[in-house]
């Protein structure tokens, strides 16, 4: 036996004896040899590869960390949508979201697979005929950064698959989390640093997981679990099916989902789960339910940005009880006046909360809220700060009450309520220097126009020095205008008017939702863009073509057409047009064609090429809708392989039912 062939033998070994210890040790916390050893192992293959460099491979243990960090996240488009997940706050919410399940199956029994709701950063791994390849945190749902440089530091996720691995693209989705007692003892390094305190270990792990120095990440105590694996060569056909291959490819995941029947197998793991919380290792904010049919999922489909056969069961927000110094009232981006609380500085739910919104007057009045009051406050869904009560045995004498405003704090402009509107509003638009600020924030954010670099205080900069009042006028700064402003030196204005020219090259669906349309969120934003394919017929659209639309009701619908009738609008959006925007030719802001204009199709079962949004994206190019249940409305049923009920209901009802090569016809 040739020495390169020993050498080979013995780093294959090792490698094999070190994922196997990182696994004993990260994963089943359950180490079998010292440290000492361990480290004798690690050391041997690293000096056999520092003697043998051309023999290293991309997943040998050494290569975790190395390489030069990244100089800034590439943007990665996923595959499949990282949906977020609708909320149930109590069982009435259970009853209903199975009872929506049931009536869209047509059958009586249902399971579920219950699983904790990690607090952590959610995050996409891909492999390639076993390999790691590429791992992207879930940014919009769309569109994510790439973290796979850190993501290889962590542990317990395998470089590269066993041998037992299906061949092909294998997709992992999970949650990188910090343990506590990993929280507390980075913290207390942090502290003896002189460094800054994490808040919480969400915020540790996410900060850790978008560092740019994979050396930084490697130090930082993360862990992962996964919740779900998707194969292109090996077809699933239960959620927990999922989860045993995860565990046989020795890929972390907690040991605590089940499989349940009905709400009451649900309400029993939530009650379980919330006992032993406080227990665990992680910090979870609730637990997640799923149809454990695959293909019921698959039938289930979608609404808006969240599937339809998953939901999060979050736990009451944790209170903390402080008092009110002040009150006083901030403006929105659209002119609403919300009046905001003044705190004591108080830990909730491991944030110090300062400010609590208290919504509107109405609000205010009913919960009887005075400056000087203690209060009772909650982060409502763990997120926004709330007073939930006010404590009026420990009211003092010296309590103020608080009265609204009748001229905008910002411009001085008189402050009206629509009849029926709970929040008073500054109708001055952008000659409202909050409403401009808050507009063009908006605007630029990441959902929406996504223009890297530009941020609160440069807004503040750029509007001081009279460059910015319209978002028109960001496509005509300069890097001479930017250079000799403070804060900006010449490659600092030269990134910020490249980050401008750059989110020129958008889609239909961002452009709708960056202009800050009242009542208009992404969702709807891109649903408008679904439907009408290009800017112009939007503009256009009258109330009967938006209330057919799928989640646009009546007070929408008013809305949008106020916007696109109002001259300065019009005005903004022709001089956005004419400095260069464009929708991205992948986007369907191109597609004008109405063959399928005023059909309603519904999608069932797998079809035999085309994914499910690609079908539903070719009908809605040609001017078809697509709905998630057959009725006496719908004109086509679109069937593949393992069509259920749908199916049924369809030969029922006599709708006409065509395959894949049927709609396409259809289409062309």
């Amino acid at each position: 036996m040739s020495d390169i062939k020993k050498i080979k033998e013995r780093i294959d070994e090792l490698k094999q004896q070190i994922v196997e210890q990182n696994y004993n040790y990260y994963v089943l916390d359950n180490p079998v040899i010292s440290d000492n050893e361990f480290d004798k192992l690690f050391t041997e293959l690293t000096n056999i590869e520092n003697q043998n460099p051309n023999l290293v491979t991309p997943d040998s243990p050494t290569q975790r960390v190395g390489g030069e960090s990244n100089k800034a996240f590439n943007q990665i488009i996923h595959d499949r949508p990282m949906l977020s997940l609708g909320n149930a706050f109590d069982k009435s919410d259970l009853i209903a979201f199975e009872k929506r399940i049931k009536d869209e199956l047509g059958i009586n029994d249902i399971d579920f697979t219950a699983e904790p709701k990690f607090d952590g950063l959610a995050v996409t791994i891909q492999y390639v005929d076993r390999a790691l390849h590429l791992s992207a945190t879930r940014g919009d749902g769309t569109t994510g950064e790439d973290v796979t440089h850190n993501i290889k530091t962590i542990k317990s996720i395998p470089l590269k698959l066993s041998e037992f691995a299906p061949a092909g693209l294998i997709e992992v989705r999970g949650e990188v989390v910090m343990h506590k007692k990993d929280f507390n003892l980075l913290n207390q390094r942090q502290k003896d640093s002189d460094d800054k305190l994490f808040a919480n270990p969400r915020n540790a792990a996410a900060g850790s997981l978008r560092q740019l120095d994979p050396a930084i990440a490697s130090s930082r105590p993360l862990t992962f679990y996964a919740y779900s694996i998707y194969c292109d060569s090996h077809k699933l056909s239960t959620q927990f099916e999922g989860m045993d291959l995860l565990k046989k490819l020795k890929i972390p995941t907690t040991n605590l989902t089940k499989v349940v029947t009905g709400v009451d197998g649900l309400y029993k793991y939530y009650n379980e789960i919330t006992a032993t919380r406080k227990d665990l290792p992680f910090e979870i904010d609730g637990v997640v339910y799923k149809v454990n049919s695959l293909n019921y999922q698959d039938e289930l489909g979608f609404v808006s940005r969240a599937p339809r056969w998953a939901i999060a069961h979050k736990f009451p927000a944790e209170e903390a009880m402080t008092q009110i110094v002040g009150i006083d009232v901030q403006v929105g981006r659209t002119g609403s006046i919300t009046p905001v609380a003044r705190l004591k500085p108080i830990e909730v739910s491991g944030v110090i909360v300062t400010n609590a919104t208290l919504h509107n007057e109405d609000e205010m009045r009913r919960k009887d809220i005075q400056i000087g009051d203690y209060v009772d406050v909650r982060r409502a869904g763990d997120v926004v700060p709330e007073i939930v009560r006010v404590i009026k045995e420990k009211r003092p004498k010296s309590t103020k009450e608080f009265f609204m405003p009748s001229q905008c704090p910002e411009c001085s402009s008189s402050l009206t309520k629509k009849e029926g509107d709970a929040v008073l509003r500054c109708n001055a638009g952008v000659e409202c220097p909050a409403q401009r600020k808050q507009g063009i924030m908006h605007y630029s954010s990441r959902k929406a126009m996504d223009i890297d670099g530009l941020g609160e205080k440069i807004i503040d900069q750029l509007i001081g020095n009279g460059l910015l009042k319209n978002f028109s006028d960001l496509y005509k700064l300069t890097v001479e205008d930017l250079e000799n402003l403070e804060r900006f030196a010449i490659k600092s204005a030269q990134n910020l008017v490249e980050a401008i020219n750059k989110s020129k090259h958008t889609t239909l669906g961002k452009f709708i939702y960056a202009l800050g349309i009242r009542n208009v969120g992404e969702s709807t934003a891109n649903d408008l863009a679904t439907n009408f394919g290009a800017i112009k017929p939007i503009l256009e659209a009258n109330y009967d073509q938006l209330i057919e639309i799928n989640d646009i009701g009546p007070t929408v619908a008013e809305a949008i057409i106020i916007y696109f009738a109002d001259k300065t609008n019009q005005l903004e959006i022709s001089l956005l047009l004419d400095s260069g925007i464009s929708f991205k030719a992948n986007d369907i802001a191109y597609t004008t064609s109405t063959e399928l204009q005023g059909l309603v199709f519904v999608l069932t079962g797998t079809l035999p090429s085309l994914k499910r949004e690609d079908a539903k994206l070719l009908i809605t190019r040609a001017g078809g809708k697509v709905v998630g249940s057959v009725s006496k409305k719908t004109d086509y049923l679109v069937a593949g392989e393992e069509a259920g009920s749908k199916l049924e209901k369809a030969h029922e009802l006599k709708v006409k039912v065509i395959d894949e090569n049927q709609l396409i016809k259809l289409t062309k």
